[in-house]
């Protein structure tokens, strides 16, 4: 598409909250708080705050100036920047696509939690083999991913405009003050076990907060700096083309720097405010054993348990819970979809209602086959990283743990050894803006952040296993 054509974010606050909305999702929900109760509380807080405002600002920096220097989406971006590297192109786009079908499958099992809680049927998602029979049973899971998988189609097929910028105008605001409200409840609880130990909210926020240096060595610190280090790649939504793509439609006059500030503080309080909701009502109700729960088992199993243990007000946190929950999944699905959508756009010149029709016939037939992995189609094997799993969880080790740090390794180097980080640096002082860390996005795109890449890509294939 010519760029006189293509659409823009009215201004910098459909941006933020669109690219906040991308990097708010399941990530920093049921991942964030795991690793925080696992690696110390408050000494994961801080490198990854640490983190955010050095690695995962420049990785943010990186891919949204890209985008608006070259007005294309990550398929066609980095050719437009550099002939040769439309192969890094062709990666970054794959991402995405391998990531929706999942995506939509998992959005499929909050939105039948949520319509659960919804019509006053929580205490039944509490019990014991609730989420194993719905995610094994052959019809349903299908059904909702598709529920799912529509409404996102149908914000893309809106567009810039209508679609997502207006959609994340009233989603963003509305996530936002339900993970506070939950937060500040979560605060506020107390129980006594059956052996009459009163655990309370804020006991579980000190084990949330406090550092836990007890016995911490150099191994240790390592571990839990790659854990950190891969949340924060994750949790921002770079290396998957959504912020190329994102940053295409950002005006050459807005201030870029001040809305990638507002992106990470966005993206760290609510992945912070995650861990406040989830870690003092999960320690109250079942103690340190339940924090010990990530992924689909924390948010699908024990929190529907701890929602069950609150009485008759659990139906209701649990409903708000999961609503919250739901906003923030189709925000990170849109977001996906688009830069396959408008990778479609750019490279092979269809409209957007075509380009949206086509992505998303692939990722309904992916999904259907996502939901079948669990039952028709199920099978296990070993993963490269040790974990057993079946289709989606090879689908999540494909993208996430090998093919986004191949195009963040990628585009470190294109950005600052081949075009020279000047190209990212002059992209953000077009408008007139001065570029505050500017020393610091150099050392961190030439040297520090293909280091710390490298690292995290042979550990998450399983070549590293010291750390």
């Amino acid at each position: 598409m010519k760029e006189t054509k293509r659409n823009s974010f009215t201004g910098s606050i459909g941006f933020v909250l669109a690219a906040a909305g991308s990097a708010v999702g399941l990530g920093n929900i049921w991942r964030f708080p795991y690793l925080a109760a696992k690696d110390g509380g408050g000494l994961f807080l801080v490198i990854y705050l640490i983190l955010a405002l050095t690695f995962g600002f420049t990785l943010l920096t990186t891919e949204v100036a890209i985008g608006r220097k070259v007005k294309q989406s990550p398929l066609t971006a980095y050719n437009q920047l550099k002939k040769g590297w439309k192969w890094l192109g062709i990666v970054a786009c794959l991402v995405p696509v391998i990531i929706l079908p999942y995506y939509c499958a998992i959005g499929g099992w909050v939105l039948k939690y949520f319509i659960a809680y919804l019509t006053g049927d929580g205490m039944n998602a509490a019990t014991e083999g609730y989420f194993t029979n719905y995610i094994t049973s052959d019809v349903e899971p299908v059904i909702w991913m598709f529920v799912f998988l529509f409404i996102v189609a149908f914000v893309i097929f809106r567009g810039i405009n209508s679609g997502i910028e207006s959609f994340s105008k009233v989603i963003m605001p509305v996530l936002l003050i339900l993970v506070v409200a939950i937060a500040i409840f979560s605060l506020t609880i107390q129980h006594t076990d059956a052996e009459g130990i009163t655990r309370t909210g804020l006991q579980g926020l000190k084990v949330y907060v406090v550092p836990n240096l007890e016995g911490l060595t150099v191994k240790d610190f390592f571990s839990v700096l790659l854990d950190a280090m891969g949340q924060l790649f994750f949790s921002l939504s770079v290396a998957m083309g959504i912020m190329i793509a994102y940053g295409s439609y950002v005006k050459d006059d807005a201030n870029l720097g001040k809305s990638i500030n507002q992106i990470e503080i966005c993206d760290t309080l609510v992945a912070f405010l995650a861990g406040v909701m989830i870690i003092p009502a999960v320690y109250t109700f079942m103690g340190t054993e339940g924090m010990q729960a990530s992924g689909p088992s924390l948010m699908f199993i024990s929190l529907p348990k701890v929602f069950a243990a609150m009485g008759r007000i659990g139906n209701v946190v649990g409903c708000l819970f999961f609503a919250m929950v739901l906003f923030a999944a189709l925000t990170s699905a849109v977001s996906v979809m688009e830069a396959v959508v408008a990778s479609f756009m750019d490279q092979f010149h269809v409209t957007r209602t075509k380009a949206t029709i086509i992505e998303f016939v692939i990722a309904l037939i992916a999904g259907v086959v996502v939901c079948l992995g669990y039952n028709a189609l199920y099978f296990e094997v070993i993963l490269p990283n040790g974990a057993i799993g079946q289709i989606l969880d090879i689908m999540d080790y494909i993208s996430n743990n090998f093919l986004m740090p191949i195009v963040a390794i990628g585009t470190c180097i294109l950005i600052g050894w081949i075009v020279k980080p000047k190209t990212v640096i002059e992209e953000v002082e077009k408008s007139g803006c001065k570029f505050g860390r500017k020393r610091l996005y150099i050392v961190m795109i030439k040297v520090i952040a293909p280091i710390l890449l490298v690292i995290l890509f042979l550990k998450s294939v399983g070549i590293l296993t010291v750390i």
